[in-house]
């Protein structure tokens, strides 16, 4: 049977297993909805049982258990392990969803619910792809499943389980389905994911708040200091000025920048929906490319002083600031980190102390384009939408990724299918049954063409 015939003749039922995932709030950032990652993590070992796995079982963890899955035809042959995680962000605000968050509708040929998208529904994607190459035996190689409780705070427990599991977890690539395509009609494969580091600047003056026109000219403001300092981080030309900064910064490939080239892209309409009227960033390469493969240092916040209703002639006893960097492959957060603190140290005067606290950060992550197992996704998704898809790299960022790649030694394959339309962690979050079955084909395909690579 074709695999459209098998998704149609199964559509309910899909549906009804979906559902059952999604009724079940395993919101991790809430301590009271601890019973609720365990319901799910044993809901998805129920699925993966039923999709065919040979082995299923709930792992415990430093934080929420893992569901940890497997069908294994030789230990010869190629493995693929595909990762997800069953829980989801908080639901609020409440009043702004249309209907319940955790009991899903289908309107208008989406299904709207929390965790529709992010990451149940494409997680889904993954379960059902391989229910029917089992059923219908078409699989050649080994698959291993893993599926966390916890990557919507961080994947706290995630890195130490990598490391003590590293034998079961054994394979030869990754495969995750949980990053979005450019358009329904556009269909694209991410391929880079920023890095990022975060900190928090305290600048202290004098001993307390002190009369601006008592004190004003002649002692140093905190306030002014911060800013002079931050003002200094990025040049004329967009080039951020730590020294060192850009040792490690990989340049991407000409191929790969004619690729990003030829994404549609309108720069007046993306100045009008952000409400801006012209844009800026490092000089020498295009929007597309300053906002995912170049990296970028933003104030994120800054506060001191007076806030409130009136005015207060006040010069602040202390000032502060929190501040990132976007970072590209080979570029170490901690590396970076202890570079952006030795340069503020180095440009403060001596009329203030500056203490500068590193908050987290996590590595950059590049697929190539000419991996055979990229390829095979590729195939996947000329087969499934009708075109082949284009290569982005994308300027958010997912330190997991890395992770992999450090703790397993093994690439991963971002094969997502989620739009910007899907609001996914926000109201209203949806998925499009259209592409939810696409999905299902281009990932069949993708095993399939793995194979023959």
């Amino acid at each position: 049977m074709e695999i459209r015939q098998y998704i149609s003749e199964n559509d309910s039922r899909f549906m009804n297993e979906l559902f059952s995932l999604i009724r079940i709030p395993s919101i991790s950032a809430k301590p009271e909805h601890k019973a609720d990652m365990l319901a799910c993590a044993n809901r998805w070992k129920e699925l993966l049982i039923e999709a065919g796995v040979q082995r299923a079982e709930i792992m415990p963890s430093e934080g929420n258990p893992l569901v940890y899955a497997e069908y294994i035809i030789s230990p010869e042959l190629p493995t693929i392990l595909i990762y997800a995680h069953y829980d989801v962000m908080p639901a609020e605000p409440l009043e702004l969803w249309e209907s319940n968050p955790f009991e899903p509708e289908i309107r208008d040929g989406r299904i709207y619910a929390r965790g529709a998208d992010d990451d149940k529904g494409q997680g889904f994607i993954q379960a059902k792809a391989f229910e029917y190459l089992i059923r219908h035996n078409l699989l050649k190689h080994n698959v291993k499943f893993i599926f966390e409780g916890e990557e919507e705070i961080g994947s706290p427990s995630l890195n130490a389980f990598l490391k003590e599991h590293r034998k079961l977890l054994k394979s030869d690539i990754i495969l995750v389905s949980d990053t979005s395509m450019l358009g329904a009609d556009l269909p694209s494969l991410t391929t880079g994911l920023r890095g990022l580091a975060y900190w928090e600047i305290e600048v202290t003056g004098p001993n307390r708040d002190l009369h601006s026109g008592h004190f004003g000219g002649a002692v140093a403001n905190p306030l002014n200091v911060l800013c002079s300092m931050l003002s200094q981080v990025i040049d004329k030309d967009g080039r951020i000025t730590i020294p060192h900064f850009y040792d490690d910064v990989e340049e991407v490939p000409a191929a790969e920048r004619e690729m990003i080239a030829h994404i549609p892209f309108n720069e007046t309409s993306y100045k009008a929906a952000i409400g801006v009227d012209e844009l800026q960033g490092e000089k020498g390469y295009s929007t597309l490319e300053r906002n995912s493969c170049r990296p970028s240092f933003d104030i994120c916040g800054m506060w001191g002083g007076y806030t409130g209703e009136g005015s207060k002639t006040v010069l602040p006893s202390k000032a502060y600031a929190k501040v990132s960097c976007r970072l590209v492959a080979h570029q170490d957060h901690a590396k970076i980190s202890q570079l952006f603190i030795n340069y503020i140290q180095d440009i403060a005067p001596r009329s203030v102390k500056v203490k500068v606290t590193p908050m987290h950060g996590g590595q950059g992550y590049v697929c190539p384009i000419d991996l055979p197992a990229y390829k095979a996704a590729e195939a996947g998704f000329t087969k499934a939408f009708g075109k082949q898809p284009l290569a982005v790299r994308r300027g958010g960022s997912i330190p997991i990724i890395a992770d992999f790649e450090e703790i397993l030694g093994v690439k991963t394959i971002l094969m997502g299918f989620g739009l910007e339309s899907d609001a996914i962690h926000s109201p209203n979050e949806n998925f499009q049954l259209d592409i939810f079955r696409k999905g299902i084909e281009a990932v069949v395909e993708f095993h399939q063409a793995f194979d023959t690579l």
